[in-house]
């Protein structure tokens, strides 16, 4: 047996070496200790080193796809499918996902060797649990958008917005590797910068199905669609998987790729027929869907209250509005734009005792915030118009003790997270075009806060958020991206009910039918969805 040794230390030469015997595994080449004593000539004590020994393996996909010419047969891309699955499905049974699906972490056997079709993979310095040792149960979702783990080119959606590991990412990955090898190029291949990221990201979100697998036939385009509208915690059906494949694998003298994985799978669990056409009961799509620019609104279970409303308002009939609402008692509890108008919010349970407003030709002015903070006014909601413009509302009577803002170009969830452990919590987000603004405030009265962010509207993960004791406290929009800010608050209200509506144009004909059932809008923005 081939092996190839690493050594963490530099004392000396190996001079005896205990090997253990070979343990077989599928997914993942020979991994175990070895124990090596060093013995120099001034010193009798001996050393101990540890090593790493693995299997000697041979070409990856990646080099096998170079050397064909960079282009496979859809026959031996499919006979990778079911083999790639059947060993993803062995690790997952451990508990572990990979976390960085991709040709070069593929390898065949030694060339000549009675491996030389088995299919290998390698390399789990990216894996994470999946699964919590002590329970078994599946670990918690999250999502912290400056966390990125895995290969830009195949990573999972998820993976790019920083969301907990699970199954579906390996899934996902896998896909993208196999459609790779047919086509041999991936639609976003190309981006460059320090953005490149979110750009990939972005691409993979915009690209369908149908684009992505037009080159491919169509089992490949029924197993994209399948992983990439899993659920977090969702169990893959393997042997479904696999099978989906059925119809390109040759006979067993011809497969360039040996299946003794996927065979096993299909014996193990019974193999199933699958019609894609009879499909007992259409799964709700996760993730994919048109990508759309939408109305989100927020409504909280509230006290009965006069609430008011105003949409599709110019510049010149901003004042006109708020000072009549004003005269009744009211006072600007939200802010959005949409087309370069504005839509206002006023209500008359904030609390504030007094409010000034400012429409600025600049995102976010300055020294016009800077005054009020001098006056205690803090900021209470802002928005932005496409056109660069901003909307700010100061009020006083708020709980806020000292704030912060930030305009940024893109998402600034790193200043985010560094002003949480300062103790801000996030009370008010605005956009203007693809410009972030974001405010936080000292003595906001959260518990704790999260944010969801995604380039459509992140459904699965409000849900989940919902469900650990979160409510959506602010949201916006960008044409890209959707953003919500989640919090605790330290206090819960008797009436913890929140729901979110979207719609092509502005909520007027919800917004009655909410109020009849003591729902009221606590925030709104227009930004990017998917119907």
């Amino acid at each position: 047996m081939h092996m190839r040794l690493h050594s963490n230390s530099n004392i000396g030469e190996a001079k005896d070496v205990v090997m253990a015997p070979r343990l077989s595994g599928r997914f993942i080449s020979l991994s175990m200790v070895v124990m090596a004593y060093h013995q120099s000539t001034t010193r009798v004590a001996r050393e101990t080193t540890t090593f790493s020994v693995m299997d000697m393996l041979g070409p990856s996909l990646w080099d096998v796809w170079n050397s064909m010419g960079q282009a496979m047969s859809s026959h031996m891309v499919a006979c990778i499918a079911v083999e790639s699955i059947s060993i993803l499905e062995k690790l997952h049974s451990k508990g572990f996902v990979h976390g960085d699906v991709k040709p070069e972490n593929f390898l065949l056997g030694q060339p000549g060797s009675p491996d030389e079709k088995k299919l290998f993979l390698i390399d789990l310095g990216l894996a994470s649990k999946w699964k919590k040792a002590s329970s078994s149960q599946h670990v918690e979702y999250d999502q912290r958008p400056d966390i990125f783990r895995g290969t830009i080119r195949y990573a999972s959606v998820h993976a790019h917005l920083g969301r907990t590991g699970s199954r579906r990412d390996d899934l996902e990955s896998l896909a993208y590797t196999l459609i790779f090898l047919i086509r041999g190029r991936l639609p976003w291949q190309g981006f460059q910068g320090d953005n490149k990221s979110f750009l990939v990201c972005k691409k993979k979100m915009a690209t369908s199905a149908d684009v992505l697998s037009c080159f491919c036939p169509p089992p490949f385009k029924h197993f994209l669609e399948m992983v990439t509208n899993m659920k977090f915690d969702e169990e893959p059906n393997y042997a479904k998987l696999i099978s989906l494949f059925d119809s390109l694998i040759e006979v067993p003298a011809s497969r360039p790729i040996r299946i003794d994985g996927a065979l096993k799978v299909g014996q193990k669990r019974g193999r199933m027929v699958v019609n894609l056409e009879e499909e007992e009961q259409p799964k709700k799509k996760v993730r994919l869907g048109s990508p759309a620019t939408q109305w989100i609104s927020v409504y909280n279970a509230r006290r009965p209250m006069k609430q008011r409303y105003h949409y599709n308002v110019a510049d010149s009939r901003l004042h006109q509005h708020i000072e009549k609402g004003n005269e009744d008692g009211l006072y600007i509890s939200c802010v959005a734009s949409s087309a370069n108008f504005w839509a206002l919010i006023m209500d008359a349970g904030t609390g504030f005792g007094s409010q000034v407003y400012e429409l600025s030709q600049i995102f976010l002015h300055k020294d016009w915030i800077m005054e009020q903070w001098e006056k205690n006014f803090y900021i209470t909601a802002i928005a932005g118009a496409t056109n660069g413009s901003s909307l700010v509302v100061m009020s006083k009577g708020t709980p806020y003790t000292q704030q912060s803002y930030k305009v940024s170009e893109s998402f600034p969830y790193k200043w985010i997270n560094k002003k949480w452990k300062e103790g801000f919590h996030v009370t008010s987000m605005g956009t203007a075009g693809n410009r972030w603004g974001v405010v936080m405030s000292r003595n906001a009265g959260y518990s704790d806060q999260v944010v969801e962010l995604d380039f459509l509207y992140p459904s699965e993960g409000l849900h989940r958020r919902w469900e650990s004791g979160y409510r959506i406290t602010s949201s916006a929009g960008t044409p890209d991206q959707a953003a919500f800010i989640l919090s605790i608050p330290k206090r819960k209200p008797l009436d913890e009910t929140q729901e979110t509506l979207r719609t092509s144009a502005f909520p007027s004909n919800h917004v009655k039918e909410k109020w009849a059932k003591n729902l009221y809008i606590a925030s709104i923005c227009y930004g990017r969805t998917a119907c």
